[in-house]
């Protein structure tokens, strides 16, 4: 029985059109619909009807106005035009098996572990890989001058940050691994910017303090990709622009993810950071910024070994989120809310070795968690086992061992692997188990 085609599929020889294959591998859909067109007969009101797409939107795409850049809408149009998966940054469709001569999967299917085939968490993480690594700004503001040398007008700044908290989303699905270049690619534009424009010195307080987000977003990138050098650049080069800028906030933050870096390798220089920085971001801060300072404190307290002082800051952070009034937040500290300050205080309750404490907060909180934040979720998962093994839970610190090892599967980052090398370790001691040893083979594999 042949399988169904929809009127709009492409040909084949369409397909491997260099013009429409570049189309497509940009996420010009506009060109797309218009080689349909041109070259295969398709019309565009069989284009609409297929995509879901409004006809006269259609047509305005092919005249080059406007993107498409919703997940949902790009995962429509593949099916319904028979692209391949692999050509727009998605795991293979499930149709692709289908129209492959003998049902035989396709290569690119060949290569995705089938462990992973359907995930709508996997299928979002390989469209953004594939968008941050082609350079793709998807769905951000247009920039109305971004040109050097020239007059840089007062609205540009928010244009930037407007940008950079797009950007920003990225890290939901993608380690750092993925994002480093991009988000580095933004500070340096940035800064150019800064150095070859001209501008008022309200203006050029405004890129600084752009700048300094921007570093800072890098930095974290750099970080979870394992470049500690590069992190600590970022780290000092927004302190110094936030500071200029007179972003005392931002520059306190800047200090938090200093902090958060040296807190492994020299604990007390990493408590005194964190110190500062609730001091520079000061009592007039956000809430949300408020909350998020003394929650790295209060992770800096944690890793020194006290109790007190790690308490003291979490609820230091309580009380600052308790004043939020529904007022705008910083997009850089939006992120802060009841749910990652439970998942802190599970996390400090693991590294204190008080499981009785941590494991209701992270067992609670991590069942609302999304998968498709697979980083961070596999991350704080690894607490949970850790707590789980100090308490001699030996076979459920098993079973949350093993989904992080699947939900961190595929992610560029180096943290995920980092915090569960010592929880591996301490269940060789129990690998009689059948449950242990098969998650300790998962590991190796």
């Amino acid at each position: 029985m042949t399988a169904y085609q929809p009127p709009t599929a492409l040909p084949r020889e369409l397909l491997n059109h260099p013009n429409m294959r570049a189309a497509i591998v940009a996420h010009d859909f506009g060109a797309v619909f218009s080689l349909a067109r041109d070259l295969a007969k398709i019309s565009y009101s069989k284009i609409a009807a297929e995509c879901d797409i409004k006809p006269e939107r259609v047509g305005t795409l092919a005249r080059g106005q406007g993107r498409i850049t919703s997940f949902e809408k790009i995962v429509t149009i593949a099916d319904a035009l028979r692209i391949p998966g692999h050509l727009l940054g998605l795991a293979p469709r499930d149709w692709e098996a289908a129209t492959t001569p003998g049902n035989a999967p396709t290569a690119s299917a060949r290569t995705t572990p089938t462990t992973r085939e359907g995930s709508e968490t996997v299928l979002r993480r390989e469209f953004f890989r594939a968008s941050a690594g082609a350079g793709l700004v998807l769905g951000l503001p247009e920039l109305t001058q971004i040109n050097t040398g020239h007059r840089i007008d007062r609205d540009v700044p928010e244009q930037l940050r407007q940008r950079t908290a797009r950007l920003r989303r990225l890290d939901d699905v993608l380690g750092g691994g993925d994002t480093y270049r991009v988000y580095l690619g933004e500070y340096k534009a940035t800064k150019t910017m800064l150095r070859e424009g001209s501008y008022t010195e309200e203006t050029g307080r405004a890129l600084l303090s752009v700048l300094s987000e921007q570093a800072q977003q890098a930095g974290w990138a750099a970080f979870d990709a394992g470049k500690h050098a590069d992190a600590r650049s970022l780290y000092e080069d927004s302190h110094k622009a936030a500071t200029e800028a007179k972003d005392a906030a931002l520059a306190g933050n800047a200090l938090a993810f200093l902090a958060y870096q040296k807190i492994n390798t020299d604990r007390s220089a990493g408590i005194e950071t964190a110190v500062q920085a609730c001091r520079t971001a000061g009592p007039d801060a956000p809430p949300g910024v408020r909350a998020l300072l003394h929650e790295r404190l209060a992770w800096a307290c944690a890793v020194a070994g006290n109790p007190s002082e790690t308490e003291r800051a979490l609820s230091i952070a309580e009380v600052a989120l308790s004043e939020s009034d529904g007022s705008p937040q910083p997009d850089w500290s939006a992120w802060v809310d009841r749910n990652e300050l439970q998942i802190m205080t599970g996390r400090c309750w693991t590294e204190l070795r008080r499981p009785l404490r941590a494991v209701p907060v992270l067992e609670d909180v991590l069942t609302r968690y999304d998968d498709t934040h697979a980083r961070d979720k596999s991350l704080y998962l690894s607490w949970l086992a850790d707590s789980y093994l100090t308490a001699g839970e030996i076979e459920q610190a098993t079973t949350i061992t093993g989904r992080v090892l699947e939900l961190s599967a595929g992610v560029a980052s180096v943290r995920p692997r980092q915090r569960l090398a010592p929880i591996l370790h301490r269940l060789k001691a129990h690998q009689e188990l059948p449950s242990v040893a098969e998650v300790l083979e998962k590991a190796r594999t």
